[in-house]
């Protein structure tokens, strides 16, 4: 049977609908929940899930760090997670894709622009209709930032975020999530639009952060009875390539 291979983004351990669905509340839980689901499919099933490194792998130690998550997660991640640079220099991607990008990119640049003229042109009507009182000029000042100006520039942060990031490839760990697993004939595990946009561009399987926790316990639903405990001795699944060293599978 052809044994299947994940590549991980930081987004399947800390995908937030992923934890509701799975009835966990905090994040620590819900990735020591998601790696334990992935513990069990590399045992039963020789299922390999790789994370990019260094990238990928800093982001999601960082995560879990600044969550106050217990070494135990970050165990968990170093012990289940197959650690792989992506080979950006042998992974070659058409130029078709690369005209694609350029042009995509092109367009969501002048969304944003758009966007930043409409925040100036609301800014500056707002001010005008606004009392000026000569003798009071520094409680003016303030009034308009705070009636006018932060609520403007907070506006203008979600709009600009939606127009110019949403959908789009927008750091050097989602390129290289999409790398890895088109070096390794892999699935892309994410929860981010931009990386499923790109895996679809590039002929790269795409499964949904939330729908993954489900895949594995699908399999392991249909483990056979006497293999619900692994051998002693052959708990990786492991093999060994004709240079004697080890490959994941």
């Amino acid at each position: 049977m052809l044994k299947q291979r994940f590549v991980l983004d930081t987004t399947a351990l800390t995908d937030l609908q992923t934890r509701e669905v799975m009835g966990y509340a905090s994040l620590c839980e819900g990735m020591k929940a998601i790696l334990d689901l992935i513990a069990d499919a590399r045992l039963h099933f020789g299922i390999s899930c790789y994370v990019p490194y260094p990238s990928v792998y800093k982001e999601m130690y960082e995560f879990a760090s600044r969550n106050g998550c217990d070494r135990e997660v970050v165990a968990k991640i170093d012990t289940w997670l197959v650690k792989k640079s992506p080979d950006r220099y042998r992974v070659s991607v058409t130029s078709q894709i690369f005209h694609e990008y350029v042009a995509y990119m092109r367009e969501r640049i002048n969304r944003g622009m758009g966007v930043a003229e409409d925040a100036i042109w609301e800014a500056a009507t707002e001010c005008l209709f606004m009392e000026n009182p000569q003798n009071k000029k520094k409680e003016y000042k303030e009034e308009v930032e705070r009636e006018v100006i932060g609520g403007i520039i907070g506006k203008f942060r979600n709009k600009y975020r939606a127009a110019l990031r949403y959908g789009i490839l927008d750091s050097a760990p989602d390129i290289d999530v999409l790398i890895l697993a088109k070096e390794l004939d892999a699935a892309v595990i994410a929860s981010d639009y931009g990386i499923e946009k790109w895996a679809e561009q590039l002929g790269v399987r795409f499964v949904p952060a939330n729908v993954f926790p489900m895949m594995i316990q699908e399999y392991l639903k249909h483990l056979p009875e006497n293999e619900n405990e692994p051998e002693s001795g052959n708990r990786n699944k492991s093999t060994e390539g004709p240079s004697g060293e080890i490959e994941f599978i």
